[in-house]
């Protein structure tokens, strides 16, 4: 019998284990940008939100609701964006990732 107390399972792993990143290493994520024009529409997208919330508040009706109509086309446009290059991405496997390493 052990005088040590009992530890959990997930205790007894190391740290670089327990808070690993799922991808095979580090800078794979940056690697593989062609989601980075996604990611930009979304961003553009919550700027043109705050810029209908700011139009409302002063009363600008017409701008308001441009403002909101094209939020929604570039939070829908790179929601779409992001969708389709997650399943291309998935469609790919993970046969390729040592070559696209780099090192």
């Amino acid at each position: 019998m052990s005088i040590e107390p009992h530890k959990a399972r997930d205790q007894r792993r190391p740290l670089s284990r327990r808070f690993r990143t799922p991808r095979t290493h580090a800078g794979e994520g940056v690697e593989d940008n062609y989601n980075l024009p996604g990611l930009a529409l979304l961003a553009l997208a919550l700027v043109a939100t705050a810029l209908a919330l700011i139009a409302a508040a002063y009363g600008f009706h017409i701008r308001a609701i441009t403002a909101a109509v094209t939020a929604a086309v570039l939070y829908l446009s790179g929601g779409l964006w992001l969708a389709i290059e997650w399943r291309r991405r998935n469609a790919q496997g993970r046969s390729n990732d040592i070559e696209r390493q780099g090192h």
